[in-house]
């Protein structure tokens, strides 16, 4: 089994969370996600987060603190995923579909709505249920 380090973005503007659907050949094509990506060796989380948001939306953040933490294994792709989610402010920039299907801002509320892959749901639900 495969073992990978991925970061994802929560990215919150006028009472609402930024979501990215996943492209068509990609593992949960389709399904929704915090955006974010994959840390590659020597790179800091934190300078992965930024560069990801960059390259999949063309937008720029500022990395705040760590959100949560979530491991997943998804037994049907043989990979277990670590994932850290950072809280994010959007700091500028149009939002550019250049490595997603879609995005959408959601009101937590509504997120039941979005078919969100499993290793991020976690992060849903600390969402639904803060004060």
């Amino acid at each position: 089994m495969r073992q990978i380090l991925v970061t994802a973005a929560v990215i919150e503007k006028d009472g609402k969370v930024l979501l990215a659907k996943r492209m068509k050949g990609t593992h949960r094509e389709g399904r929704w996600e915090f955006p974010g990506g994959r840390v590659e060796i020597g790179e800091n989380p934190r300078d992965t987060i930024k560069r990801e948001i960059r390259e999949e939306l063309g937008i720029d953040i500022e990395v705040k603190e760590i959100f949560e933490i979530s491991s997943h294994v998804y037994e049907d792709d043989d990979k277990q995923v670590i994932l850290i989610a950072f809280k994010c402010e959007f700091k500028g920039g149009d939002i550019d579909k250049k490595e997603v299907a879609d995005y959408a801002w959601v009101k937590i509320e509504d997120m039941d709505g979005y078919d969100v892959v499993e290793a991020d749901l976690i992060f849903v639900e600390k969402l639904k249920n803060r004060k």
